[in-house]
């Protein structure tokens, strides 16, 4: 066992690589402000109103840009409520019962009253042995970066979208404005000084950074509008009756307004506004949504989801606002059935983007 010093220093190493992305990208913004603001608009542009209009849209665009990666790198992903984690006593229990079903069977009573519904792909409930508690639904552990800078998870989720939409916008922004300026490097029409030099890297940069944000960028959003993580799109959550990529798809609208929120006003502004805690969703195996059918397994495992009687768990304020605010949910005639359709899933994501 490696003594506490060396893990410290490997820590304290491992910190420094991963500020390394974020160093960089401070790097290329900086760069692109001066280049942006001094070279092309105050030394290169000689009308005063389009002078005027560039740099006020250009710090429109890159407060909005810079404001969503602060919130990015220095929201916490969130971690899974206490409700969650093993009692002392629990603990020394599942150590001293023997591996295999003796652990599952303690695991599956401390999970009865919590709203976990997804097993591993053996039929296992997901236990974290590094954390010491039981794993909610779409909960995943980070053994690369423990949620340092580039993790992403349900609290900064929606500042990670926008973060990747206003840096798309800054870059097509400036890549639009500075062609006329680049066309004339090359055709001779800017003065011969180093500043010319910088309106044409910064062509080139913001060009080649808009292509790949564009695809990130187009990927995520599609990952929203099926509600999906990042590891779900490749490898679907595994259910009682099986995997279902689709199992926590409850609509384009609703899987939306999970990320952003129901008031509009704040969709485009990098504040909190998602709903939910992050440890209880809805479930299309639960809930029955007209708006958006499951797929094919998730059609078939509706019909088993009937059959196994999910346990009944109150809904978080929000979501409960989830459900009653749109008319898409299909009503339930009796209160045994309202019950049932309202019982819920967490959504705790711990994931590390590249």
């Amino acid at each position: 066992m490696a003594p506490s010093g060396s893990r410290s220093v490997k820590r304290g190493c491992q910190r420094v690589l991963y500020w390394i992305p974020v160093v960089f990208i401070v790097l290329i913004v900086a760069w692109s402000y001066y280049a942006y603001v001094l070279e092309l608009c105050i030394e290169s542009i000689d009308d005063i109103g389009e002078k005027i209009i560039y740099l006020l849209a250009y710090h429109v665009t890159f407060i909005m840009f810079v404001w969503a990666y602060w919130q990015t790198i220095f929201t916490s992903p969130m971690n899974p409520l206490k409700e969650f984690h093993l009692s002392y006593s629990d603990k020394e229990l599942l150590e001293r019962a023997d591996r295999g079903e003796s652990q599952q069977e303690i695991l599956r009573r401390l999970a009865k009253d919590l709203p976990i519904y997804t097993r591993t792909n053996s039929g296992a409930i997901r236990f974290c042995d590094r954390c010491q508690l039981l794993k909610p639904d779409r909960c995943h552990h980070c053994s690369v970066c423990d949620k340092v800078n580039n993790c992403v998870g349900f609290s900064n989720y929606k500042y990670f979208m926008l973060f990747l939409a206003y840096s798309l916008l800054y870059c097509l922004f400036i890549t639009a404005t500075d062609l006329q300026y680049f066309i004339r490097f090359w055709t001779n029409g800017l003065p011969d000084t180093q500043g010319k030099f910088h309106i044409m890297f910064l062509f080139f940069a913001s060009s080649m950074f808009s292509v790949s944000l564009a695809s990130l960028f187009a990927y995520h959003c599609w990952l929203v509008c099926k509600n999906r993580s990042t590891l779900e799109a490749v490898r679907g959550p595994a259910f009682r009756h099986g995997t279902d990529k689709n199992g926590f798809g409850l609509g384009f609208s609703k899987n939306f307004r999970q990320v952003f929120g129901d008031e509009r006003r704040y969709w485009l502004l990098p504040v909190f506004s998602s709903l939910g805690d992050g440890c209880s969703f809805p479930t299309c195996l639960v809930n029955q949504d007209a708006e958006q059918p499951c797929s094919p397994e998730g059609h078939n495992a509706n019909k088993i989801a009937t059959e196994i009687q999910f346990p009944a768990k109150p809904l978080r304020e929000s979501q409960s606002r989830l459900l009653t605010s749109t008319p898409s949910w299909i009503e339930s005639d009796s209160a045994e059935d309202r019950e049932r359709n309202g019982t819920s899933n967490p959504i705790m994501i711990i994931e590390h983007e590249a």
